[in-house]
């Protein structure tokens, strides 16, 4: 039977290679990418590759992350690490927002102040068709690490793979655009098609990114999933023995969710049937929580009502 200690030893080694994948592949993109939009001239492509660029880094960040949050607790972290996770996918977005606004940037000065001569060549459909095989393949291996062991970092490396298939799709387009142009002279207004292709770009990754950057703070910020502490109480009341149960403190961190929770308890009951009792709330808890770190405090009924008779007075 496997330890605990080699069940999260496996996970870590899982997590791992995950992202040092994700590392890889971001690295042979952005190279790609970048030879091709430069032959090309094709903004288009030279957005992705500056697209993938970011990738690589944040694939870098998320490598490093993903090591550092896996490391146990200690004197000056007693909850762990996992706030690097998402601090981590937080950083990522914030790459993504400067993308976009250079890709803006330069596709505004495309449209209305300068020319630049673009190439639909085969090598420009190569390069994009190839993004999007490889794209598909690590954002699904990304997304199921992210869901397996809970990683908003694995989450986040996975988002940006799944929307440069989206972006290299609309690239794509872009670039039929302008061949098109090239065959019928009365399309000649397809020639723009690379640059709007590019601002399609921008709009996609700007919207997945707002949402990922609003999950990331909420984490960072201790934003309790919604509609747990309700639950909880449901079910911890429901058990025989609890009269009642307060102060619910629910507080996520990377892979990690902490449950404090304070139990009313009949006086009648003893020591052990309170521990035992705890225990099974422990286990209940964790089948709406899988494997949350839970504590709770338990309280005499006695107790509870000289408090408010104290205060009443």
């Amino acid at each position: 039977m496997e330890t605990n200690q080699n069940i999260d030893s496996a996970a870590a080694h899982e997590k791992r290679t995950a992202a040092l994948s994700s590392v890889i592949a971001a690295v042979g993109l952005t190279t790609f990418k970048l030879v091709v939009g430069i032959f090309t001239g094709s903004l288009g492509i030279l957005s992705e590759a500056a697209h993938s660029g970011l990738d690589l880094i944040a694939a870098l960040v998320t490598f490093f992350a993903v090591r550092a949050s896996d490391k146990p607790a200690d004197e000056r972290h007693h909850y762990g690490h996992g706030k690097i996770e998402n601090l981590s996918a937080l950083l990522e977005t914030l790459l993504l927002f400067i993308t976009c606004a250079w890709i803006i940037y330069e596709a505004v000065q495309r449209l209305f102040y300068k020319q630049v001569h673009v190439q639909a060549s085969i090598w420009a459909f190569a390069v994009m068709g190839t993004s999007i095989i490889i794209d598909i393949s690590r954002s699904r291996m990304l997304m199921k690490a992210a869901r397996k062991h809970k990683s908003q970092a694995l989450e986040a490396d996975a988002l940006h793979f799944s929307t440069d298939i989206w972006s290299s799709a609309v690239v794509i387009l872009g670039l039929i655009g302008i061949r098109l142009a090239g065959l019928f002279p009365s399309l000649a207004f397809l020639d723009k098609m690379d640059t709007v292709a590019a601002l399609g770009v921008s709009v996609i990754v700007i919207m997945v990114s707002y949402r990922l950057e609003k999950r990331s703070v909420d984490a960072l910020l201790d934003t309790a999933p919604k509609g747990l502490e309700k639950k909880i109480i449901g079910i911890v009341e429901d058990q025989p023995g609890v009269i009642e149960c307060h102060r619910v403190r629910v507080m996520p961190s990377g892979a990690n969710l902490f449950i404090d929770a304070h139990v009313v308890l009949e006086d009648k009951l003893t020591l052990i049937e309170v521990h035992s009792l705890l225990d099974r709330l422990e286990d209940e808890i964790r089948k709406i929580a899988p494997g949350a770190d839970v504590t709770i405090h338990p309280e005499p009924r006695s107790h509870i009502s000289s408090q408010v008779l104290n205060h009443t007075a």
